[in-house]
């Protein structure tokens, strides 16, 4: 591929190459034969730095804010990308998520999830979507309680546009390791006993902790892109 103005010496790439070797590392550690998708976290950057991550190979990207995500794919439209919804999803918005996304990440409402199926146009294929569990308990995250998971992945698997591909977290901060694998420990433990193929979890300083607990995409900003700018408007 050719990857124009972005060598393998840009900064970027450099910090992509790090990511990658972190991965490896953590699979190997785990005794993991599979891979890990890296989900790139573009929010608050241009659509220029994006296309410089997908000069250099990554596919997936992932978006919290619709407007901007909207913008970076028109942007972008020219790029063979896989989008991901991360951030919290209002009910004025599922329309437009419905129609623009690949992925959503943090489904912990049934009644979001009814209307992203029935917003969901005939002629894409069906959405995937994860349910995002707050294992913390934290009464500031987003998330369904863990024993009420079971409930809503029932009735998710129900409606005919969206299609349950597994779970997502995003735990309380924690500064040991064996600490940091708890959380992500549960979420596995839940996605396999409701018999779920994908774990979404794992970001920038606890990707390690994630992978060796089973991680299947993990959604990358900061190591990935540097310090998060400050958001326009």
């Amino acid at each position: 591929m050719n990857t124009g103005k972005y060598s393998s010496e840009s900064p970027l790439a450099q910090r992509l190459a790090r990511i990658r070797r972190r991965i490896g590392e953590a699979l190997h550690a785990a005794g993991r034969q599979d891979d890990v998708t890296l989900v790139a976290v573009g929010k608050t950057w241009p659509a220029g730095a994006l296309l410089e991550a997908w000069r250099l190979g990554i596919r997936h990207f992932g978006e919290n804010y619709l407007q901007e995500a909207l913008a970076k794919q028109q942007a972008l439209g020219h790029c063979d990308i896989t989008w991901h919804f991360i951030g919290p999803i209002q009910s004025n918005k599922t329309r437009a998520i419905a129609t623009h996304f690949h992925w959503v990440h943090t489904v912990d409402r049934l009644k979001i999830a009814r209307r992203l199926s029935q917003q969901r146009p005939e002629w894409l294929a069906p959405l995937n979507v994860c349910i995002q569990v707050n294992v913390s308990g934290e009464a500031s995250k987003a998330g369904v309680a863990p024993e009420a998971a079971a409930e809503l992945a029932a009735a998710i698997r129900e409606l005919p546009n969206l299609r349950l591909r597994g779970l997502m977290t995003i735990p309380a901060p924690a500064a040991d390791f064996d600490a940091q694998r708890r959380p992500f420990r549960q979420l596995r433990q839940l996605r396999d006993a409701l018999g779920l193929e994908d774990l979404s979890m794992g970001m920038s300083a606890d990707l390690e902790a994630a992978v060796q607990e089973g991680a299947t995409l993990v959604r990358i900003g900061s190591a990935l892109f540097g310090p998060r700018q400050p958001r326009r408007g």
